[in-house]
């Protein structure tokens, strides 16, 4: 089977796994993070198979909607990429990119290094900050049922790995936690690039959030 039969089964593959699935973590989420990993790769030296591979399997199998489990997401993408006949290193790097590319509260010691992942993982933090990024983060706290805004519950910037599973905060407090630190631990320098742009917005966002919260507007 050639690489480009090989990224087109992956990619038939990834679809119908992701059938029905919550909205900022389907098919168009893999698809979004697959296209700008591929744009971000151009200036970078890397694998593209592997990034291709990594950046459509990374959420095969997110954890949060399998009781916290991380291990079914490199289990499953380890099992598809043997009947498509992929190498065992390639498959071993793809495995240790889905294992390490998660945000995880911050407080996590990536295992596992390379270039290819920090390609992926740039594409994917992509898709978290910025207009994407602040739908994605309503949607998820509506499909959890919690608050959009309580003024009264502060964000906590020092959560272990555990609490921040765990976390039913209000939606807005997600951004402190996590969408507005992403731009500084962006990993290649086109990603930095796009997320200043990014960042930028969701500042713009929040004022007018507060702004017609408070009446003021």
């Amino acid at each position: 089977m050639t690489k480009d039969l090989q990224i087109q089964t992956t990619i038939n593959f990834v679809k119908e796994q992701l059938e029905g699935a919550e909205g900022g973590h389907d098919w168009f989420h893999i698809e979004r993070v697959y296209k700008n990993s591929k744009l971000i790769a151009k200036t970078e030296n890397v694998d593209l198979f592997i990034v291709e591979l990594g950046a459509l399997l990374h959420d095969i199998a997110d954890s949060k909607f399998h009781d916290g489990d991380e291990t079914v997401g490199p289990k499953v993408a380890t099992e598809f990429l043997k009947t498509i006949e992929v190498d065992e290193d390639t498959i071993q790097h793809v495995v240790n990119i889905i294992k390490n590319i998660s945000y995880k509260g911050g407080n996590f010691q990536a295992t596992f290094s390379s270039a290819e992942l920090d390609v992926v993982q740039d594409a994917d933090r992509l898709d978290a900050i910025g207009a994407i990024g602040i739908a994605r983060t309503l949607n998820y706290g509506g499909f959890k049922n919690r608050a959009i805004y309580d003024p009264a519950i502060a964000p906590n910037l020092n959560m272990t790995k555990a609490e921040y599973k765990a976390s039913t905060a209000p939606t807005i407090n997600h951004f402190y936690e996590k969408l507005l630190l992403l731009k500084d631990k962006m990993n290649t320098e086109t990603g930095k690039q796009i997320a200043d742009q990014r960042h930028d917005f969701m500042i713009l966002y929040l004022d007018q959030f507060y702004a017609e919260w408070n009446g003021e507007k």
